[in-house]
């Protein structure tokens, strides 16, 4: 992993894929790249389906506790990957908290939307959502701290497992519900690809002075080549260039936070 931060920092790659540790990883990647000028911390970000298409979530990992600042540097990071890789124009910005009121939450996330409903972004700040709405797709840039990003990452993936588990126990009751599945196998097949993580390209580092990509360490080929995908777009789209142009759409107090 060092020697692979490495030939990016020299220029002479231009990405970084791995499947080692995630923690170690992270601190290898900001010791040799650093971190984007006016980020003050880089965040991890996920990939997930929704009933409208994907949605972006950090950050999922690496940051446990964020003051307000933090999760609006995650807000550009977010809506910049958003444009530059899944080619939204105005995507949809929201902050994860435990209810969609103004009144409701702590004062880093009440903090961040102040700060993200007065800020010269190209993204549509949605204000607050909910858990549910993850799933429902209500946003395109789904915004957190690592602490509960990451229970909500674990809680998705285990009901998606869940789900299938049910699915293929109900399938093989009997012959009729096996006959069924043949008939259906088209659109479980489907189903299958949608709920499969190993399309979602792994881990995605913002904020460094270079593009990295964690892979998911028990993930096969199909996985790795995901990631290497992400990678390579996240690299082409120019992402970096994105956040630094976006950051300063933010107000000029916190371009020395």
């Amino acid at each position: 992993m060092w020697h692979a931060i490495e030939s990016v920092k020299r220029g002479e790659a231009e990405v970084v894929v791995s499947a080692g540790n995630t923690g170690a990883l992270m601190a290898m990647s900001m010791f040799q790249l650093g971190v984007i000028d006016g980020i003050s911390r880089p965040a991890i970000a996920a990939i997930w389906p929704t009933k409208r298409g994907q949605c972006v979530v950090l950050d999922v990992g690496a940051n446990v506790e964020c003051d307000a600042d933090q999760l609006v540097d995650f807000a550009v990071m977010g809506e910049s990957f958003a444009r530059a890789v899944l080619g939204l124009e105005c995507p949809r910005v929201g902050l994860l908290n435990v209810g969609s009121e103004d009144v409701k939450g702590h004062d880093a996330v009440k903090g961040a939307a102040q700060l993200l409903r007065s800020a010269k972004l190209p993204m549509e700040f949605c204000g607050f959502i909910e858990g549910d709405d993850l799933a429902e797709g209500t946003v395109d840039v789904a915004v957190t701290d690592g602490f509960t990003g990451n229970i909500a990452l674990k809680t998705a993936e285990g009901t998606a497992k869940l789900v299938v588990t049910f699915l293929r126990s109900a399938l093989k009751r009997s012959f009729l519900s096996r006959l069924g599945a043949v008939f259906a196998s088209g659109a479980l097949n489907t189903l299958r690809r949608k709920l499969d993580p190993r399309a979602a390209g792994g881990g995605l580092f913002l904020g460094l002075n270079g593009v990295v990509v964690k892979s998911h360490g028990g993930t096969d080929a199909l996985g790795f080549a995901s990631a290497v995908d992400m990678a390579i777009d996240m690299a082409v789209g120019g992402i970096n260039r994105n956040i630094i142009a976006d950051r300063a759409g933010v107000r000029p107090g916190l371009a020395s936070s």
